[in-house]
């Protein structure tokens, strides 16, 4: 895909604090990209640079072969959607959505006209004489929405849109905003600290920590191939497992300890030298059997033995908290175990996420 929107060597502080430093991102045409990861890591800062309401140090920024770094907001083709929807309270819905098309002095013609194709293509036709103090939170959403699209951006800015809904109208609007996105082939780039928003919206992700790239690529690569321990887990394998690793060839032999026997599993294009290893892997992707199950583990699979130390049940299957002496680990099961009951852990090989520990040397590229 050729790229659209380049980031390039970008750098933002705020007095002594860098918070984005030599930043690299390109983005196709057409193409929905979600930023993600926790607050602080500067994935707002990132968006606000590429609209212009932050001024970068260093770097710049170009859309379709422009360069727009030194520009203003409203010169860069751009629509910034934010997370307080920023709606003028004493306008009404058709005022609101009308607003950017009144700035580029535009005919009242043209804004009727515009209005009223926004309106019905976010189904707010009938509420156009309405303030936004009498409207729901996802209409307002989509008002602010409409706003935004109503001026025909290239780019399409979301800021955190949807953290103010109540969840049941959160997953109806995230659809509806991907289906608008894909229907008009418009360029998105949406900040989230939701994992599944984030997952289910977008083309691409790109996950970021302490101001940089730590990880990007298709929802399905970043979940099942995490590059790194701080990716693995934001993307849910929470469950830590420290152990020595001796690699050989396109093998990895996991150490024999306390509550593990000696496994050998495949390196899989792991970059992995022999040490001091992390484990981590979700509480879906590992199986629970009672202590006196016989059946064969699957090659290259890792079992672990412990004890049940409590059991809840968050819908649709089991949480258990298994201890492994001074730690624990969270399993989920489609059957209870009991509380104190000796239990076998299988994680399958390909949910195994494995990383050299920070103190072994950095693997070679």
């Amino acid at each position: 895909m050729q790229t659209f929107l380049e980031v390039e060597k970008i750098s933002v502080g705020y007095g002594t604090t860098t918070v984005l430093a030599d930043l690299d991102l390109g983005i196709g045409k057409g193409e929905f990209v979600a930023l993600l990861g926790s607050s602080g890591c500067g994935k707002t800062t990132l968006l606000r640079t590429i609209a212009g309401f932050a001024r970068p140090s260093a770097g710049s920024i170009q859309v379709d072969g422009r360069d727009v770094t030194q520009m203003a907001p409203d010169r860069r083709g751009m629509a910034l959607v934010f997370q307080s929807y920023a709606l003028w309270p004493h306008m009404t819905v058709a005022q609101n959505i009308g607003y950017g098309l009144k700035l580029q002095k535009r005919s009242r013609g043209d804004i009727e006209a515009k209005v009223a194709e926004m309106q019905d293509l976010l189904g707010l036709s009938g509420l156009g004489n309405r303030k936004p103090g009498q409207l729901s939170g996802g209409q307002r959403q989509r008002v602010a929405l409409g706003r935004a699209l109503a001026i025909d951006p290239e780019i399409l800015l979301l800021d955190e849109p949807l953290s103010n809904l109540d969840a049941r109208i959160r997953l109806t609007v995230r659809h509806e905003i991907r289906s608008l996105q894909q229907r008009l082939g418009i360029t998105a780039i949406h900040v989230t600290h939701d994992r599944e928003e984030a997952m289910v919206m977008a083309d691409r992700i790109v996950i970021m920590n302490a101001g940089r790239i730590e990880q990007q690529g298709s929802p399905e690569a970043v979940y099942n191939k995490p590059a790194s321990p701080f990716v693995a887990a934001f993307m849910g394998a929470e469950n830590l497992l420290s152990m020595q690793a001796r690699v050989t060839g396109e093998q990895i032999e996991l150490h024999e300890g306390a509550f593990n026997s000696s496994t050998v599993t495949a390196r899989s294009g792991r970059k992995l030298l022999s040490g001091p290893v992390e484990l981590r892997f979700r509480a879906e992707a590992a199986r629970l059997v009672s202590n006196n199950d016989t059946a064969a583990r699957e090659p290259g699979a890792l079992e672990l033995r412990g004890q049940v130390a409590s059991v809840s049940y968050p819908g649709g299957h089991w949480r258990h908290a298994v201890r492994l002496g001074t730690d624990e680990i969270l399993v989920d099961s489609i059957t209870p175990f009991a509380q104190g009951e000796t239990v076998k852990v299988r994680i399958p090989a390909q949910s195994l996420f494995i990383f050299n520990t920070p103190e072994a040397p950095a693997p070679a590229h």
